[in-house]
């Protein structure tokens, strides 16, 4: 046995060392990749279908636990590799980032993972659903919060292993001049909506799925990310705010304690208009609709013009798109009840003449409109 390990170091004398070192640890993180999916695969078959969790619980660790794995077999192999001192250096000060990388990562796992089980308490797919909103707005925003300072304090420690870098920051940190001062200012938006963003997920001016209207745009809030905010507007397009514009500009929530809205239907009708009986209208066409909730139907005169009256109709309905809807509804049969049986009440110019002068004319003049009033002719009811 002896004499053929000599043969073997005899025949491979001529490899260079750091050949070998690197042969071998090339070798062992390939078996730690091959053990780690030998075991994932065990591991998978072990758990029943019925067991949701595990599984998830499997996928959501399988990216740090494979590291893990190739880090172990690296610090295991390094001693024994044939290396040059200064390779040897590089290498694991390299194994050290990546230790650091690796806590880092299994921290932003660990917060994932510990969001989602609390979340799945809380569903949105029903109609009250306020304490989940509220829940899930405050676990999203503290979750993305919490994996940036995670990335931020990974980054730095990292970055801090190295010498240039360490006395970059230093010298950096330890200077009042001009560069503190840029540096201070660019990361001014950053920390603004880093702020920002714990101060919604407190405050919760906003939640998830809210509607909302934010620069004459009306849509409803899609994701709460770490420094800005989508919102899904009504015709899908996406708008981007930054976090800290819902802390300092004004804006519209229809959904901040409740989801039903009052909705209103302006009408423009003539003064010889039924009010009571466009009221009764109102009243029957809100009862047939599927989206009246049955708290509030109304129908006021508002305001005169000088060809019109104004008439508004108050309706409520259970959230934002089915008070559009009924508003629309409404204001199409109301429409068609005005013009089908009660045409003397539309919108209408009256033109008044003058008696004309001795001569015949010069005094004999038309007051009107822009259009002059249609006559109607009477039923032959």
């Amino acid at each position: 046995m002896q004499d053929a390990i000599a043969e073997l170091e005899h025949t491979f004398r001529w490899v260079p060392d750091w050949v070998v070192g690197l042969g071998l640890i090339t070798g062992a993180i390939v078996a730690a990749l091959v053990i780690h999916s030998i075991a994932l695969r065990v591991a998978r078959r072990m758990f029943k279908p019925s067991n949701a969790v595990a599984p998830l619980l499997l996928d959501r660790t399988s990216g740090p636990t494979r590291l893990a794995l190739c880090l172990a077999a690296v610090a295991l192999v390094l001693p024994l590799a044939p290396l040059h001192d200064v390779l040897r250096q590089t290498l694991s000060h390299f194994f050290g980032v990546a230790v650091i990388a690796l806590v880092g990562w299994i921290s932003i796992r660990a917060v994932d993972m510990a969001s989602a089980r609390y979340l799945d308490k809380f569903r949105l797919d029903i109609a009250e659903n306020f304490l989940a909103r509220k829940h899930v707005t405050q676990v999203r925003v503290f979750k993305r919060v919490t994996d940036t300072l995670i990335v931020i304090i990974a980054v730095s420690t990292a970055l801090m292993t190295f010498d240039s870098v360490r006395q970059y920051g230093v010298s950096l940190f330890a200077s009042a001049g001009a560069a503190g001062l840029i540096v201070g200012l660019a990361a001014r938006p950053l920390l603004s909506n880093l702020i920002a963003g714990v101060q919604i997920a407190v405050t919760q001016p906003i939640r998830i799925e809210d509607a909302v209207i934010i620069e004459n745009e009306w849509g409803w809030v899609e994701d709460i990310a770490s420094t800005y905010v989508v919102i899904r507007l009504w015709d899908w397009r996406r708008m981007v705010v930054p976090l800290a514009y819902f802390i300092e500009r004004p804006f519209q929530n229809w959904t901040r304690d409740a989801q039903s809205l009052i909705g209103a239907i302006a009408l423009h009708v003539d003064y010889s208009a039924d009010v009571p009986r466009i009221r009764k209208r109102l009243e029957q066409v809100a009862k047939e609709s599927r989206l009246w909730d049955g708290a509030v139907v109304n129908l006021q005169v508002i305001d005169t013009h000088p060809r019109t009256i104004e008439l508004r109709a108050l309706v409520s309905a259970r959230n934002a798109p089915q008070s559009w809807d009924l508003r629309c509804e409404i204001r199409e049969k109301l429409l068609a009840f005005i013009r089908d049986e009660m045409p003397d009440a539309l919108p209408r110019d009256r033109a008044i003449l003058a008696p004309a002068d001795d001569d015949g004319f010069g005094r004999n003049f038309l007051r009107r409109a822009p259009r002059r009033e249609r006559a109607v002719a009477p039923s032959p009811n």
